[in-house]
């Protein structure tokens, strides 16, 4: 819900096609910013390769009694007094499939957010775009890019998103494959349900997801007093509360109980959870998500 007098961008809901030439007017400002985000943590990034399966040379280590004599580098053992194995590298065999809520409730924006839920929401998965692809990594989107390695993630990415249409509520992933990784970007204030569904086809998928709910900071505290009017950005639905802070304490255990289900989900799968908030760095999401996609196994932490 949307009280009157805070900022929601003037679009109308039911207009696709506005919508999508609003998207495409933002994406140079998006992908600008994106960049700027991608800088302040490039130094911590550090992609996912490591020795395992695969053609590539690793790297060569000493050689470790037990280990099959077929793995040794005679070439390279000739050179000196020590005996060296030839490490090949991992090849993970799975996508990072990257999906941003596209419902009209992420374009609200209160006086106490730096941005919108949209602009937070495309930042970060267009810089999350840019850091998978810079390290070699696999990128899709669902029902707009199929996956593809290639060093411009960010910019092909924010093309096939510009011309895209009737993009739906939830992903299709019927084409993500076992052993992918998803990066949801949503609010997640649809029907806590209808996600938890999603989830569940997830994890019978075999696929690891991981959770960035953004948020404003005034749908979290609900700083509304006195006669307000409320609008549902979904429906244009509106309630008018004689004094709204009266809905206060109620509001915020619905809001919260909402994202503790949610989590607690994740964390018994293994997957993340993470809360950026409009006030604050997009970075700090990224950095979140980093930690958990490049932890050895389980989930890192509570909410973030």
């Amino acid at each position: 819900m949307a009280a009157l007098g805070q900022r929601v961008e003037p679009v109308a809901t039911t207009d696709a096609l506005a919508r999508a030439r609003q998207r495409a007017a933002l994406v140079p400002d998006l992908l600008v910013e994106a960049r700027r985000v991608v800088s302040t943590v490039i130094t911590g990034w550090h992609g996912r390769r490591r020795r395992g399966m695969g053609e590539n040379f690793w790297q060569f280590r000493p050689y470790v009694e037990g280990e099959a004599l077929s793995r040794i580098d005679w070439r390279r053992s000739a050179r000196d007094d020590h005996t060296y194995v030839r490490d090949r590298e991992w090849e993970a065999a799975h996508t990072v499939w990257l999906w941003t809520d596209p419902s009209a409730s992420m374009l609200y924006q209160s006086n106490l957010g730096e941005v919108s839920k949209e602009w937070r929401a495309l930042v970060i998965t267009l810089a999350l775009a840019e850091l998978l692809s810079r390290s070699g990594e696999r990128i899709a989107y669902p029902g707009v890019i199929d996956p593809f390695a290639a060093r411009n993630g960010a910019e092909r990415l924010a093309s096939a998103l510009v011309h895209s249409a009737g993009v739906p509520a939830l992903p299709d992933i019927a084409n993500i494959r076992r052993f992918s990784d998803i990066i949801l970007v949503s609010d997640f204030l649809q029907p806590v349900e209808e996600v938890l569904e999603l989830l569940e086809r997830l994890a019978k998928h075999g696929v690891r997801a991981h959770l960035i709910e953004i948020t404003d900071p005034a749908e979290e505290v609900f700083p509304y007093s006195g006669r307000t009017e409320f609008r549902d950005p979904e429906t244009d639905e509106r309630i008018t509360a004689g004094r709204a802070e009266l809905f206060a304490q109620d509001y915020r255990k619905l809001y919260l109980a909402r994202r503790e289900t949610l989590a607690a989900y994740c964390k018994r799968l293994g997957w993340s959870f993470t809360v950026n908030h409009t006030d604050r760095p997009a970075s700090e999401a990224l950095v979140r998500v980093h930690m958990n996609m490049t932890a050895d196994m389980g989930y890192q932490g509570g909410v973030a």
